[in-house]
């Protein structure tokens, strides 16, 4: 938007102090070489479009705002004479890509110094090379020192989540392997049972009786009932009486075994009535060591599902095999997420899952909301361990509106009001030196806001601190 030229007076250019140092053939420069214009209220410039010109507001009030999801968030409103806004970076020329990083509006008639993007950097090289070799080592210098602790802070997570994958893996991985071990010994003492009967003089009926028995106990197994503490207990005792009464050697070390097979003692007599006496007791070894092997495969095949798993989560969490861009569910994330940040969270710290699963998917890069999940989660796993250790991380999703909203809600010690404001700034960091880089927060909400269009807001007291996501549901995808 153009504004009404009016004339260019460079004692007035000279009182704002910006210009106070400038000689009197600099400010005629300025006069020359720029502008003075006059906005009635509206816009001036719009976040995005390229920067074109650098303003300096005389006189009026000007209102910053950058565009957030599809909002405009207002960022700065003042009648300070004096401010400045729009190329400011024009000093860095086409190494950095000039484009206006907020907009700008004026609410009542506003009179700006403006200066072409062109000849502000000109006039900076040439009067101020010093302080542009110092600005340009800030800025690039800030911008390489944040990109290598960004990368820090993603090492750091992955290190969180290699060893949160690690101690999951471990437990299935160890328990298929001592069952394998026990199933090989279980294994060779049913191949010396077999034998054992096998040397009597049984009738092929008898022994194909046996084998039926054998499969038949076998199904059982696969359909075996949980039971709670109480009833195992009473039913251990029931078959420990049985097998004392037939005679079955160290019937109290069977009990256990049959009873978490679903055998009771109807099914004994069922064995009993299909045997003759004198085998009983082999016939009850030998089904013993059926049953233990059912219950060793199953358990070995419950370890390598469970990696499985595991595996399937690691891969939904890093997005390897899947598209950067695409219509995510959240809650398949999120349990990605958890799964992986288990060892971290530990055994203290309840995880509630309140989730909508009715709300439909929502256009996003799966990968990088990933580890916006982490980076909110590791703080709020920090935050109750500050606390003492112990608590409750609810994780909440809702439809807000034409937005899915994603809830991190923990019961740490809180977020004090006087940092509130600046958490989500770059290298802001309360957490002891060496554990924090200050940048969990910045890159999320770079992720949110800039890649997905969405919002990222805190709320927080002492035992209730609530981060809430909001995603859009329509299909907007950002650079």
């Amino acid at each position: 938007m153009s504004g009404q030229s009016v004339p260019c007076e460079p004692a007035e250019i000279g009182s704002l102090f910006l210009f106070e140092k400038l000689t009197p053939e600099q400010l005629g420069r300025l006069c020359s070489e720029g502008r003075v214009e006059r906005f009635e209220p509206g816009p001036v410039y719009t976040e995005g479009d390229p920067a074109t010109c650098f303003y300096v507001m005389i006189e009026g009030t000007v209102v910053l705002y950058r565009k957030v999801g599809g909002d405009d968030v207002e960022v700065t409103r003042t009648s300070q004479r004096g401010v400045y806004a729009g190329s400011m970076q024009a000093y860095l020329g086409d190494r950095v890509r000039q484009v206006y990083n907020n907009s700008m509006r004026v609410t009542e008639p506003t009179r700006f110094f403006v200066l072409p993007a062109d000849t502000f950097a000109d006039i900076m090289q040439e009067w101020f090379p010093m302080a542009v070799h110092l600005l340009e080592g800030l800025f690039f210098g800030s911008k390489s020192t944040q990109q290598a602790i960004g990368q820090r802070e993603r090492l750091l997570a992955l290190g969180s989540l290699s060893a949160g994958l690690t101690h999951e893996l471990n437990n299935p991985a160890a328990a298929a392997v001592r069952a394998t071990a026990t199933l090989r010994e279980r294994v060779g003492k049913m191949r010396h049972k077999l034998a054992i009967i096998a040397q009597g003089s049984y009738s092929p009926e008898v022994m194909a009786n046996l084998i039926d028995l054998q499969e038949r106990t076998a199904e059982r197994v696969a359909k075996a009932p949980t039971l709670s503490p109480l009833e195992a207990a009473d039913r251990e005792d029931a078959v420990t009486d049985w097998l004392d009464d037939h005679d079955i050697p160290e019937g109290w070390r069977i009990a256990p075994t049959f009873v978490q097979a679903g055998i009771d003692v109807d099914w004994l007599d069922q064995v009993a009535a299909g045997v003759d006496g004198e085998i009983l007791p082999n016939a009850i070894g030998w089904l013993n060591y059926t049953v233990e092997t059912e219950l060793l495969m199953d358990e070995i095949n419950d370890s390598t599902t469970r990696i499985s798993h595991l595996v399937d989560a690691a891969k939904q969490y890093s997005q390897l095999d899947r598209a950067p861009f695409q219509n995510a569910d959240v809650h398949e994330l999120l349990d990605s997420t958890l799964l992986m940040l288990s060892g971290k969270i530990g055994q203290r710290i309840d995880v509630v899952k309140d989730y909508d699963r009715t709300l439909p998917k929502v256009p996003a890069y799966p990968a990088e909301l990933n580890q916006v999940w982490t980076n909110l989660i590791d703080n709020a796993v920090s935050a109750i361990n500050s606390a003492g250790g112990e608590g409750t991380l609810t994780v909440r999703t809702a439809s807000d509106h034409d937005r899915l909203l994603v809830e991190f809600r923990d019961t740490g010690v809180g977020i004090p009001a006087e940092n509130r404001g600046r958490i989500f700034d770059p290298f802001f960091t309360t957490k002891p030196v060496g554990e924090g880089t200050g940048l969990g927060l910045d890159i999320s909400w770079r992720i949110v806001t800039n890649k997905h269009h969405g919002t990222i807001q805190v709320e927080s007291e002492p035992g209730d601190t609530r981060f809430q996501v909001l995603l859009p549901f329509t299909s907007e995808e950002a650079s």
